[in-house]
């Protein structure tokens, strides 16, 4: 059997805005952008092309949908972007304005350094050993 995560949605203030900074500031790609009426867009983005999974952007529609923006997780690291050479990706990220939390550090398990994503939500930017 072969099994896998196909999208997880992320609520976002505006799509435009987050279709700016995921492409831009992270480098994903955009996969879809599809007019569904009514406002409603159906959009997703992937850190690259052959990626299984993406990151569904939906936008935020009533207050409890607004409160939950950019606390999805309740403040923990809920997203973990690896990356096959973290000192590429953590330059690159930074010089675009990527806000880290801290340096990266060297854990038995790889190079890992959090950042916050434009609305706030803890991402791992993680180089897993080999």
């Amino acid at each position: 059997m072969r099994r896998s995560l196909g999208s997880l949605t992320l609520v976002v203030r505006d799509y435009d805005e987050a279709i700016a900074y995921y492409t831009g500031a992270l480098g994903f790609v955009l996969l879809e952008d599809l007019d569904q009426g009514g406002g409603k867009r159906w959009v997703r983005v992937s850190p690259s092309p052959g990626n299984e999974t993406a990151l569904l952007l939906a936008q935020a529609v009533g207050d409890e949908q607004q409160a939950a923006i950019g606390r999805q997780t309740g403040g923990r690291v809920g997203f973990f972007l690896h990356t096959d050479d973290f000192a590429r990706d953590h330059a690159a990220m930074s010089a675009r304005g990527v806000r880290f939390m801290e340096a990266p550090r060297h854990e038995p398990y790889g190079t890992v350094a959090v950042f916050e994503d434009l609305y706030g939500n803890r991402w791992d930017l993680l180089e897993l050993k080999r």
